[in-house]
């Protein structure tokens, strides 16, 4: 799919719902099973309409598995047939933006016209897995010429070129700015690329990021006006009660991370016993964006989010304890927002 094709729609019925999937981790489950889980909510999900799945990447993290991003989306698009398939992101500073550009020219040659390639900044992990992925703790400086140097590799070769990336040169896999702050933003709309903002564990600066990335945006061959992603929890059952029941466990797993040791873990019926209010607040902080509820609930709560900002379409995270209420999640909001 050209990113030119790609159109600011604004009325919230008609914006496209994509999913974003961290690949949680329970603990006593082999990865077999957490791979297995994968597959079965990318197949859901494409059944579902959802319009691309993309898979994140973190690294060292006992509570999630999406380590390996490229092998898994290799995988995810060889079990599904329609739905977009991407990375969400790839987190450059870990990689050689050559290696990148050879592994999606890989993978949209097995899957033409069904590849995205996400590039984010953040590490995705601590200071000593940085190392150990042999990357320097500052590498994200280096940020936006990594981000030029792939797509050189992605786009058609230039009579000067010595250096191909063989699949991947003239693929034209699309590629996508992710970010948290306003720095992702003014580089996506500096190069005229598509801007995807990780409001699903930082919101704090998504209205100011996008107000950045519209006001600065500057056309380009990719893509003639802003096209904005906005990411966001979304937990959803046939009740409220039930799905802020099921939300604890996505809430429990933010808590780990403000305290320092990631794990998946199972709901509660009271999380205000686990946490002080200090940590309440900071996972409220991370988690402010999230929609929580019945179908009606969460359909009139991102109808407000898209609403709210422009956003051309909307990436959703959902964890569940169990498999089976996660991909339930995903249908109701299917259902009730295509009607």
């Amino acid at each position: 799919m050209s990113q030119r094709s790609l159109r600011s729609n604004h009325r919230s019925r008609n914006i496209p719902l994509s999913v974003v999937d961290l690949m949680p981790f329970r603990k006593g489950d082999s990865p077999s099973q957490a791979m297995a889980d994968t597959l079965a909510l990318a197949q859901a999900t494409e059944a579902a309409g959802y319009h691309r799945y993309w898979i994140a990447e973190h690294h060292n993290s006992r509570g999630l598995v999406s380590s390996a991003t490229v092998v898994v989306m290799a995988e995810v698009a060889a079990a599904t047939t329609s739905i977009r398939v991407g990375a969400g992101g790839i987190m450059l500073p870990n990689h050689a933006p050559y290696v990148v550009a050879e592994q999606f020219g890989t993978l949209a040659a097995f899957h033409p016209d069904r590849i995205d390639l996400g590039l984010g900044r953040a590490p995705g992990t601590d200071p000593w897995t940085i190392r150990a992925l042999r990357r320097k703790v500052d590498a994200g400086e280096d940020f936006p010429r990594e981000v030029a140097e792939v797509r050189t590799y992605l786009a058609p070769s230039r009579p000067s070129q010595r250096v191909h990336a063989i699949p991947g040169q003239g693929s034209g896999v699309p590629v996508f700015v992710l970010g948290s702050s306003t720095f992702g933003a003014a580089l996506a709309a500096q190069e005229g690329l598509p801007f995807v903002f990780a409001s699903h564990f930082a919101p704090q600066q998504l209205e100011r990021a996008l107000e950045t990335y519209r006001s600065r945006f500057r056309p380009s061959a990719n893509l003639e006006q802003p096209h904005a992603i906005v990411s966001a929890g979304a937990v959803v059952a046939d009740t409220d009660s039930e799905a802020r029941r099921l939300f604890t466990s996505m809430q429990r797993r933010f808590l780990t991370l403000v305290r320092g040791n990631m794990e998946f873990l199972p709901p509660v019926p009271d999380i205000d016993a686990l946490w002080s209010p200090a940590e309440r607040q900071a996972v409220g902080s991370m988690l402010a964006e999230a929609q929580v509820g019945s179908p009606a609930t969460v359909r009139k709560g991102l109808t407000e989010l898209a609403e709210r900002t422009g956003a051309d379409e909307l990436m959703l995270m959902t964890e569940t304890w169990d498999l089976e209420d996660r991909i339930r999640s995903y249908q109701l909001l299917a259902d009730t927002w295509s009607n």
